[in-house]
């Protein structure tokens, strides 16, 4: 039996490294892609602010997954996560396609 508590550091974990992708492969592919800092709706952020903000984002999520990495064998805490996963990355993926483009 696993701590309860894996089962909610487990969610935020999901979030920052389902997070981290797109705007790490955006960054280091040379795209520009919103970020928080990026200064409000419609407007895009630089590659390298990109590259910083997903590789800190999948830093703490790396470091929350390992925390967690005891329990990784509970079948009920990897069904959890793989199904923030998908519920997260479809929520990113819906958020993003809604986006109005801007104009180059």
């Amino acid at each position: 039996m696993i701590p309860w508590w894996y089962y909610l550091v487990a969610i935020p974990a999901t979030a920052f490294l389902v997070n981290g992708i797109p705007h790490y492969v955006h960054g280091i592919a040379g795209k520009r892609f919103p970020t928080p800092f990026s200064g409000g709706a419609g407007t895009l952020d630089s590659p390298v602010r990109n590259v910083l903000w997903g590789g800190a984002n999948l830093i703490v999520g790396g470091v929350l997954l390992w925390l967690i990495w005891p329990g990784i064998t509970d079948l009920p805490l990897v069904i959890e996560l793989v199904t923030l996963a998908i519920v997260l990355g479809c929520v990113l993926a819906t958020a993003l396609s809604r986006e109005k483009k801007p104009k180059p």
